[in-house]
């Protein structure tokens, strides 16, 4: 005898399913746990076997179509078995039976609609009896707050809509039937647009690394202001004598490489099963271009006078615009310093840049009230923030690193001797 074969229940939230794929055609064979169809759910598409043998008679949702849970999915029977009546009683809509419980809850409902209308039709008639008015005693108009707000989106002034709510309250309703005039607010026609760019293959490299960077890095960031008072006249002195020009970025670049010689831990590596702790001091510095960003490195920083960093960084500078940077210029860093102070950004925190262990972002120079021997006193600071990678550089060491990077750049005369400029 044929059986009808029911759209299954596969997932809890399942409510209809999709037959992504039959297995079997009709006139086929088949077996108990064959693969009958694959169906897919909410949550997944799913194979689904048969429980009985027989032959496929009837496919009662196509391939790619959806039907409810418990809905025909198929009829197995023998070969040649007529099913029209059973396609007939599967195809009937199922009468809605109400138990005697649902009929006295409907009975309930009406009792209750009926003992309600009197009480109903006595308020309708103490509100109309009440005097219309949209202000109150202290001369506030009453009105609800979706009907303030839809007065605001459509330009009309509230206070002129007629209100038909209690004590005249001006509700919803009274807004959208408002035939009056508005603020005449002209109406602002917009055109969406966008344009998309490949992606470059200079930012694909920066969106890999850094990604894999921060990812896989764990990065904790330390603070710090650092007066710049002694730094600016220490700048002003050198440049009043030297034929190249120093800027801020040189002297710091000087600072941290003679801080990392006295903090040799932060210029380090992870290497996954072992940690690798440069001697050398190569600085990286990051160079905006029109693609991204560039990161030339000078070599044997802390061994440099201002003057070849300085020199250094201009040809370096001047190189990552023109893109003529070849891979030696951006190889082999150790440390990397990136700042932002000349584009008018107080402080950032920047993403550790591999193979390195440390980033340091540097902020702009402002004033500010500084302490200084128990007075206030107008002053400049400089915040900077070290990124450090947590497997490599604890708390403490990037704090001793920092403390001796603001001892120097708050007494540059200790960077300062005359094979230094």
């Amino acid at each position: 005898m044929a059986e009808i074969v029911k759209m299954p229940k596969l997932s809890d939230t399942m409510t209809e399913g999709v037959v992504a794929k039959w297995h079997k055609k009709v006139g086929d064979k088949v077996k108990n746990g064959e693969l009958l169809a694959d169906i897919e759910t909410d949550k997944a598409t799913m194979e689904f076997e048969s429980f009985q043998d027989g032959v496929l008679l009837y496919q009662g949702v196509q391939a790619g179509k959806g039907a409810p849970v418990d809905s025909v999915l198929a009829i197995l029977g023998k070969e040649g078995e007529d099913i029209s009546k059973l396609i007939a009683e599967a195809s009937k809509p199922v009468a809605a039976v109400e138990t005697p419980k649902e009929e006295e809850k409907k009975a309930d409902v009406r009792t209750s609609e009926k003992q309600a209308e009197p009480i109903l039709a006595q308020q309708r008639t103490a509100v109309v009896a009440q005097p219309v008015s949209n202000g109150s005693a202290d001369g506030r108009t009453k009105a609800s707050p979706l009907a303030k707000k839809l007065a605001l989106d459509k330009g009309i002034n509230i206070q002129s809509v007629k209100g038909s709510g209690d004590f005249g309250r001006i509700v919803k309703r009274d807004v959208e039937n408002y035939q009056g005039g508005g603020f005449n607010m002209p109406a602002f026609v917009g055109v969406e647009s966008f344009r998309e760019e490949a992606v470059s293959q200079m930012r694909k490299t920066i969106a890999r690394r850094l990604a894999e960077s921060k990812f896989t890095a764990p990065h904790f960031y330390l603070t710090m202001e650092i007066v710049m008072d002694e730094m600016i006249n220490a700048r002003e002195a050198i440049n009043g004598v030297s034929a190249v020009k120093i800027s801020y970025n040189d002297l710091v670049i000087k600072a941290v490489a003679s801080s990392i010689r006295q903090n040799p831990k932060v210029n380090s590596s992870w290497l996954g099963d072992k940690i690798r702790y440069n001697d050398h001091i190569h600085i990286g510095m990051a160079v905006a271009v029109e693609d991204g960003l560039l990161v030339p490195v000078i070599r044997f920083a802390d061994g440099k006078t201002l003057s070849q960093i300085s020199g250094e960084a201009k040809e370096f500078a001047k190189k990552a615009k023109e893109k003529k940077l070849q891979p030696s210029d951006w190889e082999g860093n150790t440390f990397t310093i990136s700042n932002l102070g000349m584009f008018g950004i107080d402080q950032f925190t920047a993403i550790i840049n591999p193979p390195d262990a440390c980033i340091l972002a540097i902020g702009g120079i402002k004033e500010a009230p500084v302490v200084k021997n128990g007075q206030l006193l107008a002053g400049h600071l400089m915040k900077v923030t070290l990124s450090c990678d947590h497997r490599v550089v604890d708390g403490a060491t990037g704090s001793a690193f920092l403390q001796t990077l603001k001892h120097f750049i708050e007494n540059p005369v200790l960077l300062l001797g005359a094979a230094s400029i």
